[in-house]
């Protein structure tokens, strides 16, 4: 990602003060919140990143492309230096932690600095093989153009249609786009940032990942980030019911159509080791 497209993105949101507001705008916000959280959940992380699950080449790059739709580059850039965070995690070779260069480098810093502007191939040698996803990475800034541009002629459309809604076309752009990408943006930064630094651990991994209910409710699951670290091939990263996973409900769901199918799952001894964890803890906070 560059910094300049990054600080435009953020002060287009000041148009809101022009455009005004109405309840389609926010619902158009709200939704290509949602559609693109899931794609970056499901699609850039859990998928490319950590192949937690099997999908046909055509929804691989609806995957993709709805990912890309979030401004925050191809798959392959993205993937890439995710699997290089879980190589280092938290040591002076991870490319964002919190815990060794703080919270603003983790949270964007990182980000505009140009050492990691590009993707690494060589680790990403099971998907850049695809014609498609090597070409998406060249123009991904046209999926986040085609959305804009999809919210100005649907914004158009109802005010010729519905003038008692008070919507207008700039207004879908603002909130459909530029104030959702930017609620997309930060809720995403927050897991390489925030979930190293506030939260609870179950397992002792040798990373400061931890679990945030707030953040899960807001990611659609990835605030189960200390569950992540220590199995980072599931599908499933709420290991249990209580612990809220809308990404992997999702994906359920896609898997009764086969849209996708072989969901990796937490194996037994994870639960194992978590029930142990607890009887740890319980026994040495002198609980019955």
């Amino acid at each position: 990602m560059e910094g300049l497209p990054l600080l435009l993105v953020h002060g287009a949101c000041l148009a809101v003060f022009w455009v005004g507001v109405s309840w389609v705008a926010v619902a158009a916000c709200l939704g290509a919140y949602l559609l693109r959280v899931f794609a970056l959940t499901a699609g850039y992380h859990r998928y490319f990143s950590h192949r937690a699950f099997k999908t046909s080449r055509p929804f691989q790059f609806v995957l993709a492309f709805i990912g890309a739709s979030a401004a925050q580059a191809g798959p392959l850039w993205w993937a890439s230096h995710h699997r290089l965070h879980h190589r280092f995690a938290d040591t002076e070779a991870d490319i964002h932690s919190p815990v060794r260069r703080g919270f603003l480098w983790a949270h964007l810093g990182w980000l505009v600095c140009r050492k990691y502007a590009k993707a690494d191939l060589g680790l990403m040698k099971d998907f850049s093989s695809y014609p498609e996803l090597r070409l998406l990475e060249r123009v991904h800034a046209a999926a986040p153009l085609l959305l804009a541009v999809l919210m100005y002629l649907l914004g158009g459309r109802l005010e010729s249609s519905h003038p008692g809604w008070h919507t207008t076309a700039w207004q879908m752009v603002v909130w459909g786009f530029f104030i959702s990408t930017v609620l997309v943006y930060h809720v995403t930064f927050s897991i390489n940032s925030l979930m190293h630094l506030f939260g609870s651990r179950r397992f002792p991994t040798p990373d400061d990942s931890r679990n945030n209910l707030w953040l899960a409710l807001l990611t659609m699951g990835e605030g189960w980030h200390n569950n992540h670290h220590r199995y980072p091939i599931s599908a499933r990263q709420g290991f249990y019911w209580r612990e809220i996973d809308l990404t992997y409900y999702v994906l359920k769901l896609l898997a009764l159509f086969h849209v996708v199918w072989d969901l990796r799952m937490p194996p037994k001894s994870i639960y194992e080791e978590a029930a142990l964890g607890a009887r740890s803890r319980s026994e040495g906070q002198g609980v019955p």
